[in-house]
C-alpha cells in the first residue's frame, strides 16, 4: 500500500526521460514502476503527458529573516520558491540581522524560521574577519558550509575577508572538511560608479573583477586544501581559470544564475534597477559563453542568488539602487525558456538546478526521481506560456526584472515530500546530514 502514486509518461529519471509510476510511501520514493501498472495506493495521480521532474535545490537564496523581514521572510520566500518548484533552498547567511556568524546568531535565525517553511530549508554560515573560532561550532551544527565576500557585500555587520583572512578561514575549514563558498569580486579592480547609468555601472564592477578573484580563490584552495565554490558567476573571463584548475584536480566548484542567462546588458532599460545585481548582468556575447560553459560542465549549477528588497530601495539610479534580483519563483521558467530555444532538454535543466545543487551543498536524498530519495516532485508543463505580472508573485515585494516578460514553462503541482504544497507549512529544517 502506497501513500501515493504519480504517473507520468515523461518522468525525469537519472537515466532519463521514460514512462513511469512514481510510488510513494512514507515521504520517500519507494519504486519507480511502469506507467500503467496497477498499485494499492490512497492516491492516485495521472499527469499524462506532462514531465515530472525531481523538485529544485536552491542553494542561493537570501531570505533576509529576522532583522530585515520586511526586504523578505520565510513564508513569503518558501512560498515562492514552492510556486516555482523549489522544494529545497539553502538560506544565505546574510542579510538577516545578525548574520549567520555564530551558533547563537544561528539560533535566532531557527527561531525566526519555526513553523514558517513551506518547503525544506538549509543552512549556510558566514566567515567573516575574527569569527574563525565559530567556524567548527557551526560546522557541527548543521550549516552546510561557510558563505564570505571578497569585496564589499553592502551591508556593515557582514565585512569581507581579506586575503590573509580568506586563507586562514580555507584552512580552518579544510581541519574539519568543510565547504567554503565565496562571492568572487576583487576589491581593487572594481570602483564607484561614475554616474547614475547602467553602462557607467557595468563599467565599474569588470569581468577583470571576477576573474582576479576566482584565480585568489583557486590559489588558497591550493595551498589549504579547502573545497571551494564560486558563487554566481556572471564573466566567463573566469571559465579558463576554472577549467585549468579542475585539469589540476583543484576542489573547485561553481554556479551560476537565471539572470545571467537569460538577461543581456544591451536590453537592461535605463532607470530600471530592478535589473542591477553583483556583479552585474553583462552583455550578449558573455552570455553565450556562460552558457557553453553550462553545458560543457565548467559551471556545475544554476541558482537563483534571490536577493530582494523593499520597491524604495531600487531607485532609478544603479549607482545608489540596491543590488539583487528577486526571481526565487521564477527560475525554472526563465531557465527553460532559454534552454529549450537553446536546445537544451529538460534533464539538463533538472541536473544544474536540482541534482548538482544538492551535490555541492551535500544535501543527501535530495535532486533526483529514485527510490530512496525523498519525494520532493513537480509537475511542469514545458510548453505552456505566462506573461510576469511582479505583483503576483508570492516573494513579499514586487520588485523583479522579468515583470512583464512572457515565459515559457509552467509549475502545476509540486509535492513536498510526497504531499502537495497546499498553503500549510510544513518544511523542515536540513541541520547536518539529514
Amino acid at each position: 500500500m502506497f501513500d501515493l502514486v504519480v504517473r507520468s509518461r515523461r518522468v525525469l529519471t537519472p537515466e532519463g526521460e521514460r514512462p513511469a509510476a512514481v510510488a510513494v510511501r512514507d515521504g520517500r520514493i519507494a519504486a519507480l514502476h511502469p506507467y500503467e501498472a496497477l498499485l494499492e495506493t490512497a492516491e492516485d495521480v495521472d499527469l499524462r503527458a506532462l514531465l515530472l521532474l525531481p523538485g529544485l535545490v536552491d542553494t542561493h537564496v537570501h531570505v533576509n529573516e529576522p532583522g530585515r523581514a520586511h526586504w523578505e521572510g520565510f513564508a513569503s520566500a518558501t512560498r515562492a520558491a514552492a510556486a516555482g518548484g523549489v522544494t529545497t533552498i539553502v538560506d544565505m547567511p546574510l542579510n538577516s540581522v545578525p548574520p549567520t556568524v555564530t551558533c547563537d546568531a544561528l539560533d535566532a535565525k531557527l527561531r525566526a524560521a519555526e513553523g514558517r517553511c513551506h518547503v525544506d530549508t538549509a543552512f549556510w554560515g558566514g566567515a567573516v574577519p575574527g569569527n574563525a573560532e565559530h567556524l567548527r561550532p557551526l560546522h557541527e551544527r548543521g550549516v552546510r558550509g561557510f558563505k564570505c565576500f571578497l569585496s564589499p557585500s553592502g551591508v556593515e555587520e557582514f565585512p569581507p575577508l581579506r586575503p590573509d583572512e580568506a586563507r586562514r578561514a580555507m584552512a580552518e575549514i579544510a581541519g574539519f572538511g568543510g565547504l567554503l563558498v565565496v562571492h568572487a569580486e576583487d576589491p581593487a579592480l572594481l570602483a564607484e560608479p561614475a554616474g547614475p547609468t547602467y553602462r557607467e555601472f557595468l563599467e565599474s564592477r569588470p569581468g577583470a573583477a571576477e576573474r582576479s578573484a576566482v584565480e585568489l580563490v583557486i590559489r588558497l584552495a591550493e595551498e589549504t586544501g579547502a573545497r571551494v565554490h564560486v558563487l554566481h558567476v556572471s564573466s566567463a573571463a573566469c571559465l579558463g581559470p576554472l577549467e585549468e584548475a579542475r585539469a589540476r584536480g583543484v576542489p573547485v566548484t561553481a554556479e551560476t544564475c537565471p539572470h545571467y542567462l537569460t538577461l543581456t546588458a544591451e536590453e537592461v532599460p535605463e532607470g530600471d534597477t530592478s535589473f542591477k545585481c553583483c556583479p552585474p548582468i553583462r552583455d550578449e556575447a558573455n552570455r553565450d559563453r556562460l552558457w557553453d560553459g553550462l553545458a560543457r560542465g565548467v559551471l556545475d549549477c544554476v541558482v537563483s542568488d534571490h536577493s530582494p528588497s523593499t520597491a524604495d530601495l531600487k531607485v532609478p539610479d544603479f549607482a545608489a539602487a540596491w543590488g539583487g534580483v528577486a526571481s526565487l519563483q521564477l527560475g525554472l521558467s526563465a531557465v527553460w525558456t532559454e534552454a529549450s530555444r537553446r536546445g537544451y532538454g529538460p534533464a539538463d535543466v533538472a541536473r544544474w538546478m536540482s541534482t548538482r545543487p544538492a551535490a555541492i551543498a551535500g544535501i543527501p536524498r535530495k535532486g533526483a526521481v529514485e527510490p530512496g530519495y525523498d519525494a520532493d516532485l513537480v509537475a511542469f508543463d514545458p510548453d505552456a506560456t505566462a506573461l510576469v505580472d511582479a505583483r503576483a508573485l508570492h516573494h513579499r515585494n514586487p520588485v523583479t526584472p522579468y515583470h512583464g516578460r512572457t515565459l515559457r514553462g509552467a509549475v502545476l503541482t509540486t509535492w513536498l515530500r510526497g504531499r502537495p504544497v497546499d498553503g500549510e507549512p510544513r518544511g523542515t529544517f536540513l541541520l547536518g546530514e539529514k
